[in-house]
């Protein structure tokens, strides 16, 4: 899950918890929504994380003659 994906995630945990009045038996859409908002978070804190680690894993030689 990628960022684009984690903020689909929020937006609809958002919508589920604040904009939603319909109630389905047996499910909280309250309690969906806030669950679907933490996962979403949590993606985009592992994407920066995965991105920051594959931007540290670059390695620069110096000590190749130049061109």
């Amino acid at each position: 899950m990628y960022f684009g994906g984690s903020i689909a995630l929020i937006a609809l945990g958002a919508i589920l918890s604040f904009a939603v009045q319909d109630s389905i038996s047996g499910v909280d859409l309250v309690m969906v929504g806030y669950i679907l908002m933490a996962a979403g978070a949590l993606g985009i804190v592992l994407s920066l994380v995965a991105a920051n680690s594959a931007r540290s894993r670059t390695t620069r030689r110096d000590d190749l003659p130049p061109r």
